[in-house]
């Protein structure tokens, strides 16, 4: 059985993996505030090309989404966010539970526009409900969707208008900044946000993701909320040497768009037999309209979700490829859907 259910089945790159064999028995300072991940720190700066924002290094996505939002709002603010978004769907309630409401939009393509933040407000008026105060959108979206740079502008200027915090999620942001529809850069991200992070766990790191908070009324003390959501880790030099590793030079970019190859190949050879999408996802994920059949064949084999029934015999199926996905299972894949059509 080979997996495409997601882009963390496999451990580590090697460079990472032989680093933190290189170093294991340095000592270092504990809490992040190790040597390794400093010049980590000074590095993603490089690369964002910006010096004036503060960088927080965590271990995961859930954890990251669930520490900034819950910092940056009031008791009684709440969260605006797609129905498809991670924290409304895939966080266990972990926003909620902090005592934030999410507010769910319903989107057709995975994407929020000032249209859908403006109903929003429009319908919250008073103190008999939850203030929206933060928009939470992931890029790419939950669907493989992605943002262009003149639709972050247009949420960004209309969120500084309305005293909204505006916030990515960033957990397969290197799929997104190397998709062939991009148009975005880590600098144009890091002026139109206020925080966002950039996800190591789903390219190529063991674990981890980098917190960005750009906007200076959100970083005031925010080491003492990781430390109280238990993610300040003892050996924070195993979150450092992997992001160093990352970005001392373009492996992060070059792991994502290895990724992005990958998912191309099975767009292109899947429209060749014929088959429709569910969405167009320029990103790591893909989402082919198959019947049921062929889908039953297919999961002998492979290990992959199954996304939305479409009706009673088609369903959409997500095929997600990582950094470390061979492009001979891809083929051997297409082969085998090919024998079943």
């Amino acid at each position: 059985m080979y997996s495409f259910k997601n882009d963390y089945s496999e451990g580590a790159h090697l460079n990472i993996l032989k680093l933190m064999v290189e170093t294991n028995l340095e000592q270092n300072t504990g809490y992040g505030e190790d040597k390794y991940t400093e010049v980590a720190i000074k590095v993603l700066k490089e690369k964002i090309q910006k010096t004036d924002i503060d960088i927080h290094l965590i271990p995961g996505g859930t954890q990251t989404n669930l520490i900034a939002i819950s910092s940056f709002l009031r008791p009684y603010e709440a969260v605006i966010s797609a129905n498809t978004g991670h924290i409304l769907v895939h966080e266990t309630g972990a926003i909620e539970a902090t005592g934030h409401k999410v507010i769910s939009v319903d989107v057709h393509d995975g994407k929020l526009n000032i249209n859908h933040i403006k109903d929003v407000l429009e319908s919250h008026t008073d103190e008999h409900m939850v203030k929206p105060k933060l928009v939470y959108i992931s890029n790419p979206t939950e669907v493989g969707s992605i943002y262009k740079k003149d639709e972050l502008e247009k949420i960004s200027k209309y969120c500084k208008e309305n005293d909204l915090i505006f916030y990515m999620d960033g957990a397969r942001l290197g799929s997104a900044l190397c998709s062939k529809e991009n148009d975005l850069t880590l600098f144009d991200i890091a002026n139109l946000l206020d925080s966002f992070y950039i996800g190591g766990t789903k390219n190529g790191a063991l674990l981890g993701e980098a917190l960005v908070i750009c906007n200076e009324s959100l970083k005031k003390y925010f080491r003492f909320n990781i430390k109280q959501k238990g993610a300040l880790m003892a050996k924070g030099r195993v979150l450092g040497i992997q992001f160093y590793e990352l970005f001392r030079e373009n492996l992060y970019f070059e792991l994502a768009e290895h990724a992005n190859k990958m998912a191309d190949l099975f767009n292109k050879e899947i429209k060749m037999l014929g088959f429709e999408f569910l969405t167009n996802s320029p990103s790591n994920q893909v989402f082919p309209i198959l019947p049921n059949r062929i889908i039953e064949k297919l999961q002998e084999d492979y290990q992959f979700y199954i996304w939305e029934k479409i009706d009673s015999e088609n369903s959409a199926i997500r095929l997600v490829t990582s950094w470390a996905t061979e492009e001979v299972r891809v083929k051997e894949f297409i082969e085998r859907l090919k024998e079943l059509v």
